[in-house]
C-alpha cells in the first residue's frame, strides 16, 4: 500500500462523512434554487414577468454564501481529522512520506466524498423540484409548458460544491500537514501580526457601520451598500481574530457551568486547544450571525413602520405583511448555512471526543462515573455552542439594525434595534437540540469503552 493511500492518511472515509453531508446539503440547496429559477423563467416566458431573472440574482448571492460557510466547515473538519491522526501522519513522515504526498492523498479522499455527496444532493434537489412542479401545475398554480428537469446550471453548481471542498481541504491542510511530525508539541503559536491586522480590520468595519448610519440619517442611497461592506469587513475581522476572541468567550461561558469536577474539566477541555475551540465554533457563529442579521433587520424595519407619518392603517398593515413574507423567504434561504454549520459542529465534537479516549479512560479509572463523563461532554458542548450562538446573536442584531438604519434612518426617530423574538426563541431551541445531538452520541461511545480498553489506546 502506498504511503499516500487515503486509508493511511485518514484511516477510513467514514472520518470524512460530515464533509459528504455538507456537500450534499450545499448541492441540494443550489439545485433547488436553480430549478426554482428555471421554473420561474419558463413561467415568465409563458405569461410575462421578470421574476426568474430576479431569483437568478438572489439565488446566486445565497448560493455563494452557502458555499462560503461550507468551505469554512469543511476546512475545520479536515483540520480536526488531521489533529486526531497526528501520530499516524507523523509516522508516515518518518518513513519518507512528504507533506505534499499526504496533502494530495487527503485532497483525493475529500474529492471522492464530495462527489458522492454532491451527486446525492443534486438527485434529491432535482427530484423534489420536479415533484413540487408537477403538483403546482396540476393545481393550476403554474401554467403548463416545457420545463427543464435538469437545468444546465445545476451541473455548474455541483462542480462549484466539489471545487469548494477540494479548495478548502487544500488550504486548510497545508500548514497542518507541513508541521506534522512524529513528536507533537502542544505549544500554541500566536501570531501578533494577525492579531494586529484583525484589530485594524475590525476598527475599519466599525467606522463603516457608523458611516452607514450617518448616511441613512441623511437619506443617502449609498448607506445600505456601506452597511453591507462594513458588516462584511467586521465579519472578516472577527474571523481573523477568532483565535483570540472565541477561546476567551468560551472560557467565560465555561465558568458559568458551575464548579463540579465535570464542569471544571469540561471548561479546561473546551479551551485546552484554542485552535480546536475556534474550529468548533466559527462555522456555527457565522451561520447564526447570518440568520439573525436578516431577522433582526426585518424586525427593525417592521418596528419603524409604526413611526412613519402619513401612512394609513391599511398601508401600515400591508407594509408589515410584505416585510413579514420577505423576512420568511430570506430566512428560509439563508437557514441552510446554519444547518451546514450545525452539521460541522456535531462532527467536530464527535471527532474530538473520540480523540480523547485515553483521557476519558483515565478519568474512569480515577473514579468518574458514566454520568459524570456524559455531563462533562455535554457541558463542553454547551460552552462551545452557547458562545457561538450568543456572539452570533449580538453580531446579527447589530448588523441587521445598522442595515435597517441605513435604509430608513431619515424616516425614523432614533436608532431602532430589531429584536426578533420568534427567531431568537427558534435559535435557542435549535441550540438545545444541537447540544443534544453533539454530546449524546459521543458520550455514549465514551462510556461504552471500559477504562482498561481506553487506557490501552496509544
Amino acid at each position: 500500500m502506498r504511503a499516500t493511500s487515503s486509508r493511511l492518511t485518514v484511516g477510513s472515509l467514514r472520518e470524512l462523512s460530515s464533509i459528504g453531508v455538507v456537500c450534499g446539503l450545499s448541492a441540494m440547496y443550489a439545485t433547488t434554487l436553480i430549478c426554482a429559477s428555471s421554473i420561474l423563467e419558463t413561467t415568465a416566458t409563458t405569461e410575462g414577468g421578470g421574476a426568474g431573472m430576479l431569483l437568478d440574482i438572489v439565488a446566486g448571492v445565497f448560493i455563494m454564501i452557502a458555499l462560503f460557510v461550507s468551505g469554512v466547515v469543511i476546512s475545520n473538519g479536515v483540520d480536526t481529522v488531521i489533529a486526531g491522526r497526528r501520530k499516524e501522519l507523523g509516522l508516515l513522515r518518518l518513513v519518507g512520506a512528504s507533506s505534499r504526498q499526504l496533502r494530495d492523498s487527503l485532497v483525493t479522499a475529500v474529492a471522492k466524498v464530495a462527489v458522492v455527496g454532491s451527486v446525492a444532493g443534486v438527485v434529491v434537489g432535482v427530484a423534489s423540484s420536479w415533484i413540487l412542479r408537477v403538483i403546482l401545475v396540476g393545481r393550476g398554480t403554474l401554467p403548463r409548458g416545457h420545463y427543464d428537469v435538469l437545468p444546465p446550471l445545476v451541473l455548474v453548481g455541483a462542480l462549484a460544491v466539489v471545487g469548494t471542498a477540494v479548495g478548502a481541504t487544500f488550504i486548510g491542510s497545508r500548514s497542518a500537514l507541513a508541521t506534522a511530525s512524529a513528536v507533537h508539541s502542544d505549544r500554541v503559536v500566536r501570531s501578533w501580526l494577525r492579531d494586529c491586522v484583525a484589530v485594524v480590520v475590525l476598527a475599519g468595519g466599525a467606522l463603516l457601520l457608523v458611516a452607514a448610519c450617518y448616511l441613512g440619517e441623511n437619506a443617502s442611497t449609498s448607506g445600505f451598500v456601506v452597511a453591507f461592506f462594513g458588516s462584511a469587513i467586521v465579519g472578516v475581522g472577527v474571523m481573523l481574530g477568532a483565535g483570540r476572541i472565541v477561546p476567551g468567550l468560551v472560557s467565560v461561558a465555561g465558568r458559568l457551568a458551575g464548579s463540579s469536577p465535570s464542569a471544571v474539566i469540561a471548561r479546561k477541555n473546551a479551551v485546552s486547544d484554542p485552535q480546536r475551540t475556534t474550529r468548533s465554533t466559527i462555522g456555527l457563529l457565522i451561520g447564526v450571525t447570518l440568520v439573525t442579521t436578516i431577522a433582526g433587520g426585518m424586525q427593525a424595519l417592521t418596528e419603524s413602520v409604526h413611526s412613519w407619518e402619513g401612512m394609513s392603517a391599511d398601508e401600515v398593515r400591508q407594509t408589515e405583511q410584505t416585510l413579514s413574507v420577505t423576512s420568511s423567504v430570506l430566512i428560509a434561504m439563508i437557514a441552510i448555512s446554519a444547518v451546514i454549520a450545525a452539521v460541522g459542529f456535531v462532527s467536530t465534537m464527535s471527532l474530538t471526543v473520540i480523540g480523547r479516549t485515553r483521557e476519558i479512560g483515565m478519568l474512569r479509572a480515577m473514579g468518574f462515573t458514566a454520568k459524570q463523563i456524559r455531563s462533562m461532554i455535554t457541558l463542553e458542548s454547551v460552552a462551545l455552542s452557547g458562545t457561538a450562538v450568543v456572539f452570533g446573536l449580538v453580531l446579527g442584531i447589530l448588523f441587521g439594525s445598522v442595515g435597517a438604519q441605513s435604509l430608513i434612518g431619515a424616516m425614523t426617530d432614533g436608532f431602532v434595534i430589531g429584536l426578533p423574538l420568534p427567531a431568537l426563541v427558534a435559535i435557542v431551541a435549535c441550540t438545545v437540540a444541537l447540544v443534544v445531538a453533539a454530546s449524546l452520541p459521543p458520550s455514549r461511545r465514551a462510556v461504552a469503552v471500559t477504562p482498561v480498553d481506553a487506557l490501552a489506546v496509544a
